[in-house]
């Protein structure tokens, strides 16, 4: 998502990669590389991502607070693994208080994981000439709660923290590098703009080293 691209994660900061906190990640990470080298089709794959992404979200007892901290201006999207192949990634989506995205889409499959907090997402759908509108009522998260997002169900809508007054934490996995991803934001009035969203960490656990863009989208 976008963000002003601070490396704010000093390497000091970061947990020691043996460190056994970050064992549900793995775990996870290594339950789904399993899951997509039987390359299965999407809705299986969906169905059964999201519940891995269940059962890493139900604790929130793993997520290092380097990962996990906001910025008083706008969201934050940390990697904290990208597939080798870039088959996907996993990110912490960090949300200060009230903050929101802009319409956007991702062209990518994803499965969003509340960790802590909560977030509201209204879908929208693009009309004959390209307006977005509303698509539903929006979905609310709550810690535990997975969504699942896909060029073919639909996956454009635009996500907020639900509350005013206190950070909410998601995790994310997307079918791809999401932040080297050309996706797309949408004006009320149908303006399309392109971006790239890049990560606001630029050092470990961003294993690919991709610099953090100064972009702001989604």
């Amino acid at each position: 998502m976008g963000q002003e691209g601070d490396d704010i994660t000093a390497s000091g900061d970061l947990p020691d990669p043996d460190d056994k906190t970050l064992d549900p990640l793995r775990t996870f990470v290594a339950g789904l590389s399993r899951l997509l080298a039987c390359d299965p089709v999407e809705t299986t794959l969906l169905d059964a991502g999201a519940g891995l992404l269940a059962q890493l979200v139900v604790r929130d007892d793993w997520l290092p607070d380097a990962f996990a901290a906001p910025h008083p201006e706008h969201y934050q999207q940390y990697l904290l693994h990208c597939d080798p192949a870039q088959r996907f990634c996993v990110v912490s989506f960090v949300w200060g208080p009230g903050q929101v995205t802009p319409i956007h889409d991702h062209t990518v499959w994803g499965l969003i994981g509340m960790l802590r907090g909560a977030e509201d997402s209204q879908p929208y759908r693009l009309d004959a000439q390209g307006v977005p509108v509303m698509a539903g009522e929006p979905v609310r998260l709550s810690p535990g709660d997975v969504e699942v997002l896909s060029p073919r169900r639909g996956d454009i809508h635009r996500v907020s923290n639900a509350y005013p007054d206190r950070v909410s934490v998601s995790i994310h996995v997307y079918g791809a590098n999401i932040g080297t991803v050309r996706r797309s934001v949408f004006t009320e009035s149908g303006e399309r703009k392109c971006f790239v969203s890049g990560y606001a960490n630029a050092s470990w656990p961003n294993p690919r080293g991709t610099a953090p863009q100064r972009t702001q989208g989604a």
